[in-house]
């Protein structure tokens, strides 16, 4: 007998930061590091680290994350401080192009949701800032459950809250390690690099045409 024919992939889940918001510490640092880009690099490969704001992503709050920190490094305790008062200056903007794929989904009438390592203290700034926030039928904050990408549970979580099937599912992320977990739960990942790409890739699964 003939093999079943393949799922049609018809839901699409959008990480937020690098993919339709500009997010980058940088932002913020360069103003604070003025003429001394080797000192502002510096800076967040040693004391405001990835790895340290991803525990805010996984919930941990953001007073006790700075408090520690500065205690840690009392000398540049006003350089620490700055990455959650001054947070909203982490955001350039929107990525243009992104949500334009995005809008063409929506007018499609594709389910659209969000899957999004950010801290719940912070994800309120974008909220109200982007009005195409609006446009997801749901969105799950790794900071409200606890859980970072690319753990799998987020994942699932993601699934059973909103009733979905992971073989209708294409999910875009410029991490490529969580767009291989969303594979590897029978997810179509894309590691996005850039939405030209990204159009041409979901053109490629019928959910949008080719541009040009």
């Amino acid at each position: 007998m003939p093999a079943p024919p393949a799922t049609a992939r018809s839901t699409v889940v959008f990480d937020l930061g690098g993919v339709l918001i500009d997010w980058d510490p940088r932002h913020l640092y360069r103003k604070l590091f003025p003429g001394d880009a080797a000192g502002m690099e510096r800076f967040l490969a040693e004391v405001c680290t990835g790895a340290w704001n991803l525990r805010q992503d996984a919930g941990r709050p953001w007073a006790e994350a700075t408090a520690e920190l500065a205690a840690a490094h009392p000398g540049q305790a006003a350089l620490i401080e700055a990455f959650h008062r001054r947070w909203p200056e982490m955001i350039a903007g929107p990525i243009a192009g992104t949500v334009e794929i995005l809008a063409a989904l929506r007018a499609a009438g594709t389910p659209l949701f969000a899957l999004t390592n950010w801290s719940a203290e912070t994800f309120p700034v974008a909220l109200e800032r982007f009005e195409f926030m609006a446009w997801f039928q749901g969105i799950v904050v790794s900071g409200q459950e606890g859980l970072i990408k690319p753990d799998p549970r987020i994942y699932r979580l993601l699934v059973e809250r909103h009733g979905l099937r992971p073989e209708e599912i294409v999910y875009i992320d410029d991490n490529p390690g969580n767009a291989a977990a969303a594979t590897a739960l029978g997810m179509h990942g894309i590691h996005f690099t850039g939405p030209a790409a990204l159009q041409t890739e979901l053109a490629s699964l019928g959910l949008l045409r080719q541009s040009g």
